[in-house]
């Protein structure tokens, strides 16, 4: 049978992504509302409960408030936005992490698509956690790069312009009071009992991304070796991989994957000094990339369907 699917707030970059991504399928049927209309709240809300399948690509209170338009139990959502993302309620949409979450997203009625830089950490932590090599209790960091168009169309049009200021044209690390929004999913997804030391950087190239946590040996229960061999067992494929080698002649580009939607899972460093590394696309497996994957196994149909790996 073949679906009804509304992108609300299709004209953004993460929407415009999903619906490019949709174009070609037979399974689905993209239902939209006339320009005019697309903020108008009735039309809205006559169209979200008309959908078997609402994307939320909105911010976060956009997001809260469409949801709040359904009347009825049928229509799915899946929300790209913040604003779910810790709820009970709410499936968390990335099936890799365990069966558990898989399943999850299968059986849901309500999914949240996973934050950009929180699905570099939380695939990085979330099975070290469970396996029992990283304690709950652990104090940790993150530094994540990524491309400007993580930002929205405002930080593109300022990245693209013809009169760019002279300072985008080198890295600017940002969320300087250690108080972004992903912080509260990457400590409530894994079971960490404190929130990492969060260090996010914008960069001049448009899209990808490069999450990294610093470990001591002193600090887990294991080897390397350990941690190497639970990411071989968790990511085995299609979308999420571990890899033995992450780096181009020495160097991480945080850009390989760009317009990819896979993730490379690496573990780079020594038996004293350890980086775990997340190598994906903001808008890929951080973004449209993996709600459309949550579709596709709503649906029953391949994870990697419509996908570009």
């Amino acid at each position: 049978m073949v679906k009804k699917v509304f992108i609300d707030g299709s004209a953004g970059t993460t929407g415009l992504r999903i619906r490019e991504r949709l174009g070609e399928r037979q399974d689905i049927e993209i239902i939209t509302l006339p320009e005019e209309l697309r903020k108008d709240e009735l039309a809205r809300k006559e169209i979200i409960n008309k959908a078997d399948i609402v994307f939320l690509c909105l911010p976060d209170d956009a997001a809260r408030q469409a949801v709040a338009m359904l009347e009825n139990d049928n229509t799915v959502v899946i929300d790209t936005s913040t604003a779910h993302r810790t709820l009970d309620n709410w499936s968390y949409g990335f099936p890799e992490l365990s069966e558990e979450f898989r399943n999850n997203v299968k059986k849901g009625k309500r999914i949240a698509v996973p934050g950009c830089h929180a699905s570099g950490f939380i695939a990085l932590i979330y099975p070290l956690i469970k396996a029992g090599i990283l304690n709950k209790d652990a104090l940790l960091s993150c530094y994540s790069i990524t491309g400007y168009s993580g930002g929205g169309k405002k930080m593109i049009a300022d990245y693209e312009s013809d009169e760019k200021d002279a300072l985008l044209y080198s890295p600017r690390t940002y969320a300087l009071t250690q108080s972004h929004k992903h912080l509260k999913e990457m400590k409530a997804i894994t079971g960490l009992e404190n929130e990492p030391i969060f260090v996010p950087i914008v960069d001049d190239f448009y899209s990808g991304m490069h999450a990294s946590i610093p470990l001591f040996a002193s600090e887990i229960n294991g080897s390397i070796e350990d941690i190497k061999n639970i990411y071989a067992k968790t990511y085995t494929g299609p979308i999420v991989n571990y890899v033995d080698e992450l780096d181009e002649n020495g160097f991480v580009s945080a850009a390989k994957l760009s317009f990819k939607d896979g993730m490379e899972i690496a573990v780079l460093g020594n038996d004293e000094r350890i980086t775990l590394n997340a190598r994906y696309d903001n808008l890929g497996k951080g973004a449209s990339g993996a709600a459309v994957e949550c579709l596709n196994i709503l649906l029953g149909a391949s994870d990697t369907k419509g996908l570009d790996l």
